[in-house]
């Protein structure tokens, strides 16, 4: 039962390898990137780039601040469609009033559709008045971190697998070539022919 568990390559015996020890500590090696790597560095890129992202949001929304406008015409219901299948963004004339007082009229984006003229809508505009798009929502952030930690961990399971295959073929090819050196050294006794 101990050789099942320990394996050929643990074990010492008279045909067992350099390269067969090599190779089971390079299993263990790449379980335990696989395992314990991938999710770690997933995680620590999710959490980089959560903080990071939250960060910028957080100065957005201190160079930005947030009014509320009248839409001045009716957003119509499904617009014309793009090649790739999505619809064009909805953009609508909408007033409002800037921190100086002064009325505004500009077309903005994003207009929810089916709205009717008079309606309120939310406008995002920096300092200068000027309007700009509203800063990222924490659900965005939270996705974009996890997005980018799931597309991490997958890089890093290929790269393992990658090394991992490179590292078998070359120890594969270096067992053979031994194997074939012993051998011609071994035939001419076996089969009493001379080189």
């Amino acid at each position: 039962m101990r050789a099942l568990l320990l394996g050929r390559r643990w074990r010492r015996h008279p045909l067992r390898r350099r390269s067969d020890v090599v190779e089971a500590w390079w299993a263990v090696a790449v379980g335990v990137l696989l395992l314990v790597g991938t999710p770690l560095a997933g995680a620590g890129v999710a959490r980089w780039v959560y903080d990071d992202a939250r960060a910028h949001a957080v100065a957005l929304r201190a160079a930005r601040h947030h009014v509320r406008g009248v839409l001045l015409d009716d957003v119509p219901g499904s617009g014309p469609s793009t090649p790739g299948g999505g619809t064009r963004p909805r953009f609508a004339p909408v007033r409002w009033t800037g921190s100086d007082g002064r009325v505004r009229t500009a077309r903005v984006g994003g207009v929810p559709e089916e709205l009717r003229r008079g309606a309120r809508v939310d406008v995002w505009i920096d300092a200068r008045g000027t309007i700009v798009r509203p800063p990222p929502s924490s659900s965005v952030i939270l996705q974009q971190a996890l997005a980018l930690g799931v597309f991490t961990g997958a890089g890093v399971v290929f790269v393992v697998s990658v090394a991992h295959v490179c590292v078998r073929r070359t120890l594969v090819r270096g067992r053979l070539a031994r194997w074939e050196r012993d051998w011609a050294r071994t035939e001419p006794n076996w089969t009493r022919r001379t080189a």
